[in-house]
């Protein structure tokens, strides 16, 4: 029995590229098994697609002052130690990880068990668990080829991981799901896992001149549905969406989106023509911002500095890149990154 080990969490976009590539592991006979936090988002994703899964104890790594980094060290710790326990029992052929504070204490545990890691990168610059991490890995894959020159001589650019439904939507029944029922473009909006309040005020300052000219999708986040615009018609939302996914980018025309590099990747698979609005550097370590920029350098997206983001700007920036999609579209179809999970799977299966 070959058994993996998955890890990866705190956000979707630690554990989506797992997920993406489990039905390849299925079907190259490896036994999986999955580490996370105790009460992590990553629990219930992984639950939901029936992989066996173990909670340990996971500390959030700062690099700013709380009373909060006198305890959490301690958790660190103790999911080392829960970690090491694991993986003794399971006896992994291969440590695969997605990165997010859990995975630093399992990546750890493997090396010291001797225990082959590969990790995986999707922002230009490591964050800093995977910094601590890499210590432990034998390779580091990455998205960007920006990226190769943090990583040293461990890195290797192989695109990450795209689920295969998401290239299996009808288009059809991405119109019906929004409930459109005139022949209007369709504009989908998407501000991460988390949702993203800035992006949602825009959006809804600028709909009634957006509605003009396209039908919405607006996947606002957890508790941001806003209850006074529920009838208004061509704008549907969702907190989150999880098999209509497919279908929606399928109806999409035109897109809107933070710039997370998973999110990047669908996008570029797909080639849907958009605007990006990466994170502040006030909200984030800057990851976004750097993504963005490679995006519009490769005349991939347009993207607008969530400090100058205002409805007018918005409006003008999204009608502006629908006019000119087909640009955007015809250059990711020709410049496409590489196959994802075709090369993590290459790299995954050296150590069958």
């Amino acid at each position: 029995m070959r058994t993996i080990v998955l890890t990866g969490g705190g956000t979707a976009g630690h554990v989506t590229p797992n997920i993406a590539i489990i039905p390849k592991l299925l079907e190259d006979g490896w036994t999986i098994k999955y580490i996370g936090s105790k009460e992590g988002i990553e629990k219930e994703l992984i639950e939901k697609v029936n992989i066996p899964y173990y909670g340990i104890s996971s500390g959030k790594l700062r690099r700013y002052f709380t009373l909060k980094n006198i305890k959490d060290p301690f958790k660190v710790i103790a999911g080392f130690f829960e970690a090491y326990k694991l993986l003794s029992k399971l006896k992994p052929k291969v440590v695969f990880s997605k990165g997010g504070y859990v995975s630093v204490p399992v990546v750890l545990a493997a090396k010291s068990l001797k225990i082959p890691v590969i990790i995986h990168e999707s922002d230009i610059t490591p964050g800093l668990a995977n910094k601590i991490a890499s210590r432990g890995a034998s390779r580091i894959c990455v998205n960007f080829p920006e990226t190769l020159k943090y990583v040293g001589p461990k890195g290797i650019l192989t695109g990450t991981p795209i689920r295969e439904d998401l290239f299996k939507g009808n288009k059809e029944a991405g119109q019906k799901i929004g409930e459109f029922h005139d022949k209007k473009p369709i504009l989908m909006v998407m501000g991460g896992s988390l949702g993203s309040v800035k992006v949602n005020e825009s959006l809804r300052k600028s709909l009634e001149n957006l509605l003009k000219n396209f039908n919405v999708i607006h996947i606002c986040g957890k508790g941001n549905v806003d209850e006074s615009l529920k009838d208004v018609k061509g704008y549907k939302q969702f907190e989150y969406v999880g098999d209509e996914l497919p279908h929606i980018f399928a109806a999409t025309d035109i897109m809107l989106s933070r710039a997370g590099a998973n999110a990047l990747a669908e996008i570029v698979a797909l080639s849907i023509a958009n605007v990006l609005i990466p994170l502040s550097k006030e909200a984030s370590r800057g990851d976004q911002i750097l993504n963005a920029q490679s995006m519009e350098k490769q005349g991939y997206s347009e993207v607008i500095q969530e400090e100058e983001l205002t409805a007018e700007l918005l409006t003008d920036t999204i009608n502006r890149v629908y006019t000119n999609r087909e640009f955007y579209e015809n250059t990711m179809k020709e410049n496409k990154k590489n196959d994802g999970t075709k090369n993590v799977m290459s790299l995954i299966n050296e150590y069958k």
